[in-house]
C-alpha cells in the first residue's frame, strides 16, 4: 500500500517537475520570440542526464545542436521528430494543467511519455530560428534524409533498431473564427503522439522522441497578464519599464528577421549556378475520400542546413529543368516536383522572354501537370517573383486537361521567385513582379472617385442652369400683366 502510493506521488512529482519548469520560464522570459523543446527516450532507455539551462536563459542554435548530438550519439537512432506549426511556454500553463487542474489537460499522452522516460529533457526557451534548423542538424547527425509520415503509414514502415531513421510528423495549429480552438488542436496533435508512441512500442522499436515547433504562437504578454502574475507593483514595474522592453524587442525581433532569412536552392552546371529558386511557403495537397489532405515540403526544401535532392535537373541556353526529390510525401514513397523553363526571342517586343512552361507533380510512376506559361513569364534577363502562386485561388497554374491527375492535387507557393536563365553568381537578377500597375484596390478607388467628380459635375451643371425672376408684383400697385408671347 505504502509502495503503491509513493510511486503515485513520483508519477505527479515527475509531472509537476516538467510544467513547473515550463512556467518558471513563462515568468522571466519573453514568450514571444522563443519555444519549447522536450525530448525523451522510449521506456527503460536511460541516458546520461543532460543538465537543463537556467531559468531564463534561452538556448541558440549552437547549444541546442549539442543536446541533440548528446542525446542521437547516447540514446537510440532511430528519431521520432513531432514538428508542430506553432506553440509557446502559453499552451503548457493554458491547457497542460500547471495549476493542478490535471483533469483538464490536453497532454495525458506527452505527460505519460514523458513519466515512463528515465531521462527527458526539457528545454522551455529555444529560439525559434534554432527549432527550425532541427531537421537538418539531425539529417547531419543521423545521415539519413528525413522520412515525413504519418500515424497511418507508420504502421506499414518496418523499422531496425541498427539502422538509423528520422520520422516527422508535423502537427497543424492555427486559430480563427473558422478553424477549431487551440485547446482541440493541441488535444488532437497529443492523441497522434499516443498513436504513435503506441505503434512504436508495438513494433519494439527503441526510439528517441523530440517535440517542438517553428514559430511561437503568442505574439506577446499583455499587461494585464504580468500584473496577474506579480501584483500591483509588477504592474507599475512594467508600466515603468515598457519604453525599455519595447525596444529590446524591436531589437530581437531584428534579429529574429536576419536569422530567418535563407537562401534560395541552387542548381549548378559545373561550377556556374544556373537556376535559382525561393519561396517563403511551400506545400502540396491531394483529394482523397472528399477531403484535402495536405503536406508542408518547405522544411525539407528550404532552411539552413538543407540540401534538398536535384538529380534529374538540367539547364542550357533554351531550356531549364529543376526537379526537387521527396521521399514518403502524401503516401507516396517517391515523390517529384519539376519546374520546366524555356525562353525564346519574341519578335513583337523584340527581346527575349522565359516561361514556365510546367510545374509537373511525378509520384509512383503517375504524372501530374500544370501549365503556367500563361501566367508565369518575365524577361529572360530578370527573375519571376509573385506574392502567391497557386493552383486554386486565383489560379496561376492550371491542370493541362480536364482528364489529367493535376485535377485531384493542389500546389501553393507563397513568396515564390525563380530564375531559370542568366544567373549570376547566387543572387536573383532584378525581379519581375506578377503584380499589375492596377490592382484591385486601385481600381475600386478610380472608379469612386471618377463617380463622385461625375456626380458633382452634374450637380453644377444644373446650379448653373437656374435662372431667377427679372419682374417682381407689387401689392401696392397694379398687377403685372405678362403676354403669353414671352
Amino acid at each position: 500500500m505504502a509502495t503503491t502510493g509513493t510511486m503515485h506521488l513520483h508519477r505527479i512529482s515527475a509531472s509537476l517537475a516538467v510544467f513547473l519548469g515550463l512556467l518558471n520560464i513563462f515568468k522571466t522570459g519573453i514568450c514571444d520570440e522563443q519555444v519549447p523543446l522536450i525530448l525523451w527516450t522510449s521506456e527503460g532507455i536511460s541516458l546520461q542526464g543532460q543538465s537543463p539551462p537556467a531559468a531564463g536563459h534561452i538556448v541558440e542554435q549552437q547549444q541546442l545542436a549539442s543536446y541533440l548530438e548528446k542525446a542521437v550519439n547516447e540514446g537510440p537512432r532511430n528519431v521520432v521528430l513531432f514538428l508542430q506549426d506553432k506553440m509557446s511556454i502559453e499552451d503548457f500553463t493554458m491547457y497542460g494543467g500547471a495549476f493542478g487542474n490535471k483533469q483538464d489537460s490536453v497532454f495525458p499522452n506527452l505527460e505519460g511519455a514523458l513519466m515512463s522516460s528515465s531521462s527527458p529533457l526539457v528545454l522551455p526557451a529555444v529560439s525559434w530560428p534554432a527549432s527550425n534548423a532541427v531537421i537538418g542538424q539531425l539529417q547531419d547527425q543521423l545521415e539519413t534524409s528525413p522520412l515525413y509520415m504519418d500515424p497511418d503509414t507508420l504502421s506499414q514502415l518496418r523499422l531496425n533498431a541498427s539502422s538509423p531513421a528520422l520520422l516527422v510528423f508535423r502537427l497543424p495549429y492555427g486559430i480563427g473564427a473558422d478553424l477549431m480552438s487551440a485547446k482541440e488542436i493541441l488535444s488532437g496533435n497529443d492523441e497522434v503522439i499516443g498513436q504513435v508512441i503506441s505503434t512504436m512500442k508495438t513494433q519494439s522499436v527503441p526510439y528517441t522522441a523530440i517535440y517542438t515547433a517553428l514559430r511561437p504562437s503568442r505574439e506577446a504578454a499583455s499587461l494585464s497578464m504580468e500584473a496577474g502574475l506579480g501584483g500591483g507593483r509588477s504592474l507599475l514595474q512594467a508600466r515603468g519599464g515598457y519604453r525599455e522592453r519595447e525596444r529590446e524587442r524591436e531589437r530581437q525581433r531584428r534579429i529574429k528577421d536576419r536569422a530567418g532569412i535563407y537562401g534560395p536552392v541552387e542548381f549548378k552546371e559545373g561550377e556556374e549556378t544556373c537556376i535559382l529558386l525561393w519561396a517563403k511557403s511551400l506545400s502540396v495537397k491531394i483529394l482523397r475520400s472528399g477531403r484535402w489532405e495536405d503536406h508542408d515540403l518547405t522544411p525539407s526544401t528550404f532552411g539552413e542546413g538543407v540540401s534538398p535532392k536535384l538529380h534529374g535537373s538540367s539547364c542550357d541556353k533554351t531550356k531549364a529543368r529543376l526537379v526537387l526529390n521527396y521521399e514518403n510525401v502524401l503516401g507516396h514513397r517517391s515523390f517529384k516536383l519539376i519546374f520546366a523553363m524555356s525562353q525564346r526571342h519574341y519578335k513583337v517586343s523584340a527581346r527575349r522572354w522565359f516561361t514556365l512552361d510546367a510545374l509537373e507533380l511525378e509520384y509512383d510512376g503517375t504524372k501530374a501537370i500544370f501549365n503556367g506559361s500563361r501566367n508565369i513569364y518575365a524577361p529572360a534577363e530578370y527573375s519571376y517573383r509573385c506574392e502567391s502562386v497557386t493552383s486554386f485561388r486565383w489560379p496561376l497554374l492550371v491542370p493541362r486537361s480536364s482528364k489529367d491527375p493535376a485535377n485531384q492535387w493542389r500546389v501553393s507557393l507563397e513568396d515564390f521567385q525563380i530564375q531559370g536563365f542568366n544567373v549570376s553568381g547566387s543572387e536573383f537578377s532584378y525581379a519581375s513582379d506578377c503584380a499589375g500597375f492596377f490592382s484591385p484596390g486601385i481600381w475600386m478607388g478610380l472608379m469612386t472617385s471618377l463617380l463622385m467628380v461625375l456626380v458633382l459635375t452634374y450637380g453644377l451643371h444644373m446650379i448653373m442652369q437656374l435662372r431667377t425672376m427679372d419682374r417682381f408684383d407689387d401689392p401696392k400697385g397694379p398687377a403685372i400683366s405678362v403676354p403669353q408671347t414671352e
